[in-house]
């Protein structure tokens, strides 16, 4: 009897030890995400000729000969983004944690992973040989890839604030400010830009790579709590 009961503590020990080392691996995934985006973003904008950041958008980089790059940089992006939320998950659970956070970190990344599938539109010069203005007409993937990245967007802003409100309420001011500042520039970028107005899409940049950057930190942040955690 003692030793089943002993077999079984010790199955159910190593259980969590594995269900630990899962989550701590997603986590890892979200941490490298934001990095690996920005980088593979910053290599293409200096090896592709004729894109302007005051005009194009990065998914523009999905277009042309070296396409294949940025598609690569969304699905892999996307597919760390879905890891991490799946990580966030199962750390939420074993304290407490709503699901509302990992679900809308999920739909980021499932808006990524969309957004290699439809293509944007060509525009602003770019791919080179593009007419200098935007394009005349959306056609249907056009219409769905900023469909996808509406959605993603909009996601992950409001992943912002509902981490926001968790920090504050267990008494981490510091990522909850964090939190709620980069929500809350990231919506204002994003809306100035949404507006139709190409002179503010340099200011999207910024909310992008700010929004990118508090992914990595929250899950650097979940990840050193998963080191103390049974899950």
């Amino acid at each position: 009897m003692e030793l089943a009961t002993a077999g079984r503590e010790k199955s159910a020990a190593g259980g969590a030890a594995a269900g630990m080392a899962m989550t701590r691996a997603l986590l890892v995934g979200g941490v490298i995400a934001g990095p690996f985006y920005i980088e593979v973003g910053a290599i293409q904008i200096l090896i592709r000729p004729g894109f302007d950041m005051r005009v194009n958008a990065l998914s523009q980089m999905s277009l042309g000969a070296l396409g294949w790059i940025q598609v690569t940089n969304f699905v892999v992006g996307g597919l760390l983004v879905l890891g991490s939320a799946a990580g966030m998950r199962r750390l939420l659970q074993a304290t407490g944690g709503g699901p509302w956070g990992p679900i809308l970190v999920a739909i980021y990344g499932l808006g990524l992973i969309a957004a290699s599938v439809f293509s944007a539109d060509p525009g602003f010069g770019f791919p080179p040989g593009t007419p200098s203005g935007p394009p005349h007409t959306l056609s249907t993937h056009g219409i769905l890839h900023f469909a996808s990245a509406g959605i993603g967007f909009l996601a992950l802003i409001a992943a912002c604030l509902v981490f926001a409100r968790r920090f504050s309420r267990r008494g981490q001011r510091g990522m909850a400010s964090y939190s709620l500042f980069t929500g809350i520039v990231f919506l204002a970028t994003f809306a100035a830009t949404a507006s139709g107005q190409i002179v503010f899409l340099p200011g999207l940049w910024v909310g992008i790579f700010l929004a990118w950057v508090w992914l990595s930190v929250l899950s650097a942040q979940l990840l050193s709590t998963a080191a103390s955690v049974e899950v």
